[in-house]
């Protein structure tokens, strides 16, 4: 990624760097200069420094500067900085130290581990191997690791680092944060209690010959002051922590057992039943079968919007004068099994694409082949005449370009069928980007997360503006490109 794009990124994503000082003006220029060259927006916290680090500080252009006249320690400088972001709008800090240990080439890794994670603490786990380090150092991160571990049940290499990507609005116990270094083992602690997913990292690290080296870290008395910390985490991780761990194991497991006995209650003993006896009396009016589509809307409406699948929200945009009663080719990103009734809220008169098994499932397929949901099963050629019919009748058809349920939420490859099928009838193409479903449950879990749902529906592409981007394959890709772009944009909405 070059550096001018990954700028872009970072600010899109409201991620800066912050980076507290303390007496280190031999390394604080060239930390602060090459951190600009993969980030715009630097925020430096001079904690009462005493030697010349101002003055360079003062010298260099395009960084936010805070400081005070007293050294308070790292913790506190870290408080100050984390606050200013907020204060800047920045939903999202990476910290590197400014004695040169840490390598702002790096900063891309923290990108793309936040676009991976998002939300999440991400710690930078610093490469040893072969690097001369003192008894001290080396025993003291051992040691931290070995009490984060007695104290969340999770394990990491290195604890100690201060090279993390931190997501701001999920800070947790910085009113009860150390003023010193040690802060940095508390704000992992205390993120892990509340669920703040942490991930490792590999980065590269520079210890620089022990007669260059400045170091702050006083044996004695700093084993002591993390012993005692240590100590209150502990107790605390028998009050606290494990009882909100429990909690939190508990109503996970309870809203997943609850969402998955309603659906089943709703759609087998209330809905199916229900639409199974609704097909079966009478016969199958054009008027009887909109009214089967009517009850789907209905249904989906409740479920995803007012009744809601516990711990999500749903949330929709919809460009203007856009009219859903006009047949139109409608074409979506693919993420879960929840991504049907997100798009059917919008209107009963969508007909689904979709696969044989579905066609012939024991359970619901009666209801998807009353409502002329049409399998895919010899080439998009072999269902025209009854697209056409649908089409006829004043139903738009949805695609999935991509084919199939994506393992990552990214963009897949898209298909030329959708687009097919546009010209073949002369409709225009309806983008809707979904973002959430995913997440919420994945392609390969079957366990429900928290989340929000989220459908933004486009203006109509007309095939006039379709057939300037060439032809059916030239199509295809202009889109995909397009949604790729328009998903980022939306994670980088979502994602704050």
């Amino acid at each position: 990624m070059m550096n001018e794009e990954l700028k872009k990124t970072l600010r899109s994503r409201h991620i800066c760097v912050v980076i507290p000082t303390y007496n280190n003006d031999k390394t604080i220029k060239a930390v602060v200069e090459k951190s600009l060259l993969y980030c715009d927006d630097v925020i430096v916290v001079a904690d009462g420094c005493t030697d010349d680090t101002m003055d360079i500080l003062h010298d260099i252009d395009k960084i936010t500067l805070v400081s005070y006249p007293q050294n308070k320690g790292k913790g506190y400088a870290l408080k100050v900085g984390f606050r200013k972001a907020l204060d800047k709008g920045f939903s999202y800090a990476i910290t590197l130290d400014g004695d040169g240990q840490h390598y702002p080439e790096n900063i891309p890794l923290f990108l793309k581990a936040n676009q991976k994670h998002p939300h999440a603490l991400i710690v930078g786990s610093r490469q040893l191997d072969g690097v001369c380090r003192s008894k001290g150092s080396s025993f003291a991160n051992k040691f931290s690791n070995f009490w984060f571990y007695v104290q969340t049940g999770k394990a990491l290499d290195d604890t100690q680092t201060g090279y993390r990507l931190y997501p701001l609005h999920k800070l947790y116990g910085l009113l009860f944060l150390t003023s010193r270094y040690e802060a940095e083992l508390e704000l992992l602690v205390f993120a892990s209690w509340h669920g703040v997913k942490i991930v490792p990292i590999s980065v590269q690290v520079y210890y620089p010959p022990r007669e260059e080296r400045v170091s702050h870290f006083r044996p004695t008395k700093d084993f002591v002051r993390i012993s005692v910390l240590n100590t209150v985490l502990c107790f605390l991780a028998i009050v606290y922590g494990l009882p909100l761990r429990l909690w939190r194991f508990f109503t996970s497991c309870l809203q997943t057992v609850y969402s998955l006995l309603f659906f089943l209650f709703f759609t087998l003993v209330v809905f199916t039943p229900f639409v199974w006896i609704y097909t079966k009396v009478g016969k199958m009016t054009e008027k009887k079968r909109y009214r089967l589509h009517q009850l789907i809307y209905f249904a989906s409406r409740f479920v995803m919007i007012h009744h809601g699948i516990p711990g999500t929200k749903f949330l929709s945009k919809v460009a203007e004068g856009v009219d859903f009663n006009k047949p139109r080719i409608i074409i979506c990103n693919h993420q879960s099994h929840l991504d049907l009734m997100c798009q059917l809220v919008f209107t009963p008169k969508i007909i689904f694409l979709t696969k044989a098994w579905v066609w012939n499932n024991p359970f619901y397929g009666s209801l998807i082949r009353n409502a002329e949901y049409l399998p895919v099963k010899e080439g998009i050629e072999s269902i025209i005449p009854h697209l056409r019919s649908l089409i006829d009748r004043g139903y738009s058809i949805a695609v999935y370009p991509e084919g199939t349920r994506s393992k990552d939420c990214k963009i897949g490859r898209f298909h030329q069928g959708a687009f097919y099928i546009a010209k073949e009838f002369g409709l225009e193409i309806l983008p809707m980007y979904l973002y959430g479903s995913g997440k919420i449950l994945p392609k390969t879990g079957y366990h429900l997360h928290k989340g929000t749902f989220f459908i933004e529906v486009d203006k109509p592409l007309t095939q006039k503006e379709l057939s300037a981007m060439g032809d059916l394959k030239q199509q295809a890709s202009t889109m995909r490109q397009h949604y790729k772009e328009k998903y980022e944009e939306i994670v980088n909405k979502m994602e704050q």
